[in-house]
């Protein structure tokens, strides 16, 4: 899963919000395959309004990393303002050479860091990876609505014995007149 991956390079930048919104997001589509397996469509349900506050989700982010609006991506929002910790792929991205700077250090005590000749901004790579995340929840979604129609559907074709179904599947035909046996003395 794109998810996993993504998880993985939030823990190592100390990405905290998207961390805990990529843990829903692996819970939530475990339940969703639950919920197909099992014939279950409230699960499925679930998993579909998830998604959709995922796509929400992913939309904040590429706005976060694009700067658009009010958002800034050198604030520490996704860290819960906890710590001044950016995406690791701002130091680690495809290309870039990082360069420790000695003796000089910033206000908390950490040491500044050069970074230069990166192939791609890391924002850009933030932004493919949300863009990415968008287009699979779409698939999921589309796929959910089919099997929550698929799944109701069905149950609403079933047939109980002695139902309301007025031509049942189990209705066995009934032998041609010709073929009945009739007592000889109404035969004519």
């Amino acid at each position: 899963m794109v998810v996993l991956e993504r998880q993985v390079f939030d823990f190592l930048g100390y990405q905290w919000v998207p961390i805990l919104a990529n843990f829903f997001h692996i819970i939530l589509v475990i339940l969703g395959l639950f919920g197909t397996i099992q014939y279950r469509p409230r699960y499925i349900v679930g998993y579909t309004v998830w998604t959709a506050l995922w796509v929400a989700w992913n939309v904040f982010i590429i706005c976060f990393y694009l700067d658009v609006g009010g958002l800034t991506k050198e604030s520490d929002l996704l860290t819960f303002n906890i710590s001044a910790h950016h995406s690791w792929w701002r130091e680690h991205g495809p290309g870039c050479v990082r360069r420790e700077m000695t003796g000089v250090r910033t206000v908390d005590s950490q040491s500044y860091i050069s970074v230069m000749g990166c192939l791609m901004e890391y924002q850009y790579i933030e932004v493919l990876h949300s863009g990415t995340q968008i287009l699979i929840a779409l698939l999921g979604f589309v796929y959910a609505c089919y099997v929550i129609s698929a799944i109701t559907e069905e149950e609403d074709s079933f047939d109980f014995v002695g139902g309301f179904d007025p031509f049942p599947l189990y209705h066995v035909n009934e032998k041609p007149s010709h073929l009945l046996l009739k007592p000889t003395y109404l035969s004519t």
